[in-house]
């Protein structure tokens, strides 16, 4: 049984949790809260407590592009990595990625987390794809299931 309470993201106290993880790990790339309630209206936005203390967040992308790739991104903060939690995160996200039916399931990640790299690609996730954002200078990774 997961320790994990995990919730999608459908009222303030939600959005502001995710914006929080969200902005915490990738810094370079800050959402304002009306950017996360934007999201949460085309993705779905999910975060995850342990008790009453927050864990981390994930997002799933339905399939876009050619090919129709769902991305999955799991976050987890960083003083809860390596207790298991990404895993369950990333487990569930990929199931419901699964089922939007996609060609290809991919995740994103920001170069400066090189604990998000490490584990997408424990994960089996390959890189396919490396840019940079406007106005950045740390590139994205973008990685794809075999």
């Amino acid at each position: 049984m997961s320790l994990l309470r995990i919730e999608r993201v459908d009222n303030e106290a939600g959005l502001h949790d995710w914006q929080f993880v969200h902005n915490l790990i990738i810094p370079s790339a800050v959402l304002s809260l009306d950017e996360v309630r934007e999201r949460s209206r085309r993705y779905l936005l999910e975060v995850a407590y342990l008790d009453d203390v927050l864990v981390g967040c994930t997002t799933v992308r339905p399939p876009m592009g050619d090919p129709a790739a769902a991305t999955v991104i799991a976050r987890v903060l960083p003083e809860y990595r390596r207790r298991g939690f990404g895993g369950e995160l990333w487990a569930r996200g990929l199931a419901q990625a699964r089922e939007l039916a996609p060609e290809v399931i991919e995740t994103v990640v920001w170069a400066s987390n090189a604990d998000g790299l490490r584990f997408a690609q424990r994960h089996g996730f390959v890189e396919v794809e490396e840019y940079v954002l406007p106005g950045d200078s740390v590139p994205w990774f973008t990685l794809r299931l075999p």
